[in-house]
């Protein structure tokens, strides 16, 4: 089975290029460096030769930003470390630019294809101390070439689904040759520790999911203090990463709330921004007022709904509003891949307030709701009732949310760190 990947691999190498110049065109990838994911001559190599290299690789910003305390950490710790981290989208490029003022001694580049000419000549050029591969991110020819090189691998928070164990499980002999080559495995939940000691994986352990390690930036340059002026004297609560279907919902949960609430303001930030002008065709269905508030817009108090209309903003509503409703977990079609990720609200001290379709973050919500921070919710008349109930929780609330999920992140933080320290050393 190697043999007929790395042949379809080097067949396929050309239709790639043409794949990722077409994604340059499109702006889905950076026009400058695109070339590291494609070109030995590419890699760009920079590192001090002296010290030990430490190779992350992760896909896009939720494993960026899950790995980023453990890797300040691990600088902290010793100046003799050098870390390298491939992504594998722009936006996780753009994140860590902006994050690479911060970190000391640490390099990004680009992944290469998962071509066995690449992935060689990428270990050889960049000789790394140590590998970490993070999440699901499973590339045969390069975790093969890591294990024959004798280089320590490690599977980082590793997130292996039923769906992901059943697509392995047809080619089982192939997938535990690739499973096998890890030296430690640590997973993101009890259904991956399964899953990976049934595809033959080493050193399994199960610490917590490395995502409630994020840390939240305090210095959020986004008009904080202008916005919040309009909104102080209101009750104020936030659907965040909505989907279509769910506007709606929120919409009749705010006709609930308002009978008996009328200093109420409903944020609505859609997962897609280009559906604001639909939202806004919905509220004044219901004869709602509603602002689409673009970046550099003031808020208009006279407005019941108040339509996000930017991205990257999201911090700056889970500053404001203590309440959240997280989308894409009320609509059934979507219940294979539902749920959007509920830890930086979380983090927050916001409580969350989710539907039932949370596939894809099933047991952080499990883990959130033992701690009271989440609740799920069937339709807008129990929403309506949850946020009711919750505007009525005294300001320090938020505080106890915050500190008790700090201390959950922190413990994994050095447990994690522990494990992996004895393969730094």
């Amino acid at each position: 089975m190697l043999f007929t990947y790395r042949f379809l691999t080097s067949i396929l190498y050309p239709i790639f290029i043409l794949i990722i110049y077409i994604r340059v065109l499109l702006k889905k990838e950076d026009g400058r460096r695109y070339k590291e994911k494609i070109s030995i001559n590419h890699f760009n190599i920079k590192r001090n030769f002296k010290k030990k290299l430490i190779w992350f690789h992760v896909a896009s910003i939720g494993e960026l930003q899950s790995i980023l305390p453990l890797i300040n950490k691990i600088t902290k710790t010793s100046q003799n470390i050098e870390i390298l981290i491939t992504t594998v989208t722009l936006s996780s490029a753009n994140l860590l630019k902006r994050k690479l003022i911060e970190l000391q001694n640490v390099n990004h580049r680009f992944f290469p294809l998962d071509l066995n000419s690449l992935s060689i000549a990428f270990l050889e050029k960049w000789k790394p101390d140590l590998v970490c591969f993070v999440d699901s991110e499973i590339w045969p020819n390069f975790l093969i070439n890591i294990k024959e090189k004798k280089i320590p691998l490690i599977l980082l928070n590793g997130r292996i689904t039923k769906k992901t164990f059943k697509r392995w499980g047809r080619i089982s002999k192939f997938a535990r040759q690739i499973f096998n080559s890890f030296d430690l495995c640590l997973a993101s939940s009890k259904e991956s520790e399964k899953n990976l000691k049934l595809l033959s994986s080493n050193n399994i352990f199960f610490i917590g999911n490395l995502k409630f390690t994020y840390q939240i930036n305090d210095l959020i340059n986004l008009k904080d203090d202008l916005e919040k002026k309009p909104l102080k004297d209101f009750s104020t609560w936030c659907a965040a990463s909505t989907h279509e279907g769910e506007e709606e919902i929120i919409i009749k949960t705010h006709l609930l709330l308002e009978k008996n609430n009328k200093f109420l303001k409903t944020i609505i930030i859609p997962r897609h921004i280009n559906r604001c002008t639909g939202i806004k065709n919905i509220c004044e269905k219901y004869n709602l007022k509603c602002q689409i508030l673009n970046e550099n817009d003031e808020i208009n108090i006279n407005s019941n709904i108040i339509i996000v209309n930017s991205y990257g903003v999201l911090q700056k509503y889970y500053k404001l509003c203590k309440i959240v409703f997280v989308g894409k977990s009320l609509i059934s079609k979507l219940q294979n891949v539902g749920g959007q990720n509920p830890i930086e609200p979380a983090k927050h001290g916001c409580k969350i307030l989710h539907g039932p379709f949370v596939y894809n973050f099933k047991e952080i919500y499990e883990q959130l709701a033992s701690y009271n921070i989440s609740e799920q919710i069937n339709n807008e008349f129990e929403l309506a009732k949850k946020i009711e109930n919750n505007f009525k929780l005294p300001a320090e609330y938020s505080d106890k949310l915050i500190t008790s999920l700090n201390e959950y992140g922190n413990k994994i933080l050095e447990e994690t760190f522990k494990k992996i320290n004895h393969y730094i050393k």
